[in-house]
């Protein structure tokens, strides 16, 4: 719920911020700055909140490495979404990436991982019903400001 509210905030903030610059209502700018945000967000948690992370992908090999890689190609990734020659690769990429993190986020909710706890008193199975369309929106959020204006463009 919290990447939720720090993606819509910060739209609706970068939106505010764009207009009064640039006289524009520049959709896809913010929603590239927003999903930075929210992404440099989620890649802080990969740290702060790494045992919980960890449990997440115990079922593969070397978790904790996995925890922090994901949580540094956030940051990439953010970053990449900022750079217009890297924004259409990165929009792929992070696409791919919010595809397979979707077993992992399955495989937490199975087993009521609560992943600042790093304990099993999590939402269990229920979780998802929030989480699978918040990976779906986050799909098509990074297609919307990344990809598809950029493929008009070509």
């Amino acid at each position: 719920m919290e990447t939720l509210i720090v993606l819509l905030g910060t739209f609706t903030i970068s939106l505010l911020i764009i207009k009064l610059i640039t006289k524009r209502f520049e959709i896809s700018q913010a929603g590239r700055i927003a999903m930075s945000v929210m992404l440099v967000f989620t890649a802080i948690s990969h740290f702060v909140f790494a045992k919980g992370m960890t449990m997440m992908v115990s079922f593969l090999p070397f978790p904790m490495a996995i925890v922090y890689i994901a949580g540094i190609i956030e940051i990439i990734a953010a970053l990449g979404l900022l750079i217009p020659k890297m924004r259409l690769l990165t929009g792929w990429l992070l696409i791919l990436f919010f595809i397979v993190l979707l077993p992992a986020n399955i495989y937490a909710s199975y087993h009521n991982i609560n992943l600042q706890s790093a304990d099993y008193t999590g939402k269990g199975i229920s979780y998802l019903w929030f989480r699978i369309p918040l990976q779906l929106l986050f799909i098509a959020w990074i297609y919307f400001s990344s990809i598809r204006n950029q493929l008009k463009i070509k």
